[in-house]
């Protein structure tokens, strides 16, 4: 920020002391202002502005400076919002345009753009103002294409995450139909597991059947061959026999079949 430094240039008051005091006072505020040692300066405009009741509006305006340049926010924005009703369009110009660039400062980029546009208004010839309106607005423009891309960021990122989301899910369902798919593929191998293990079961006891009737015959020829006095030995070499002499007998008739018959004579 431009130093502003305001000369008062009259004051009326009749008292030739006071007057005197006034007068040293400003001096000495003006010289502590140039000297950039504010808190003096502060400390004279103070006394001159709500001791001694000047009713100056420059001594105002250097008072708000200085309140500003020891970052005093508050107080500086007070004295400023004092000018900005002032009847000197140029302090109140000053004045609304301090008030624009402490609203850029605060980032109220939009509150700042409209003090800086009243303080042009106030004083076209306030190049300052124009200056910090220009700053402004480009900050607004970028801060609004800012925005944007973002919005735009935030829209693509919301999309991708909605792709992503139905891309999950689709997958699930993949998964959960495949899970099914395999579940009804286990339970049918395991449904012609049961059906081949209970053939085989059956098939066993079927042999099992199979071998207690034949150990059920065996006993049981055995019983007729110890009631007919006959050992095992001795029946299985009479079955032999009888399969031998049923052999020689096929084997006999086999012969006799095909011998022919004398010709000329019927065969009968």
């Amino acid at each position: 920020m431009r130093t502003f430094l305001i000369i008062i240039l009259a004051v009326f008051i009749n008292d030739p002391k006071e007057i005197a005091k006034i007068n040293s006072l400003k001096k000495e505020a003006e010289a502590a202002f140039l000297a950039k040692d504010y808190e003096l300066a502060l400390s004279k405009y103070t006394i001159l502005s709500d001791s001694l009741g000047v009713d100056d509006p420059a001594i105002k305006l250097n008072l708000a400076h200085a309140h500003y340049h020891l970052s005093d926010t508050a107080g500086a924005k007070n004295r400023y919002n004092q000018l900005a009703t002032a009847e000197n369009n140029k302090l109140k110009s000053v004045a609304l345009q301090q008030l624009g660039v402490m609203s850029k400062d605060a980032g109220k980029l939009d509150e700042s753009l409209q003090l800086l546009k009243s303080a042009i208004k106030a004083d076209p010839t306030n190049q300052d103002a124009r200056y910090n309106y220009e700053v402004v607005k480009k900050l607004l423009e970028e801060q609004k294409e800012q925005e944007q891309q973002q919005e735009n960021q935030d829209q693509e990122n919301k999309d991708g995450e909605d792709e992503q989301e139905q891309q999950n899910q689709d997958q699930k369902k993949d998964g959960e139909e495949e899970n099914q798919e395999n579940k009804d593929g286990e339970q049918e191998k395991s449904d012609e597991q049961k059906e081949q293990e209970q053939k085989e079961q059956e098939q066993k006891e079927g042999e099992e059947e199979e071998q207690e009737q034949e150990k059920s015959k065996e006993q049981m020829t055995k019983e007729k061959l110890e009631e007919m006095g006959i050992s095992q030995e001795k029946a299985r070499q009479l079955l032999e026999a009888m399969r031998q002499s049923e052999i020689k007998y096929l084997q006999h008739q086999k012969r006799k079949a095909t011998k022919r018959p004398p010709s000329g004579k019927p065969d009968w």
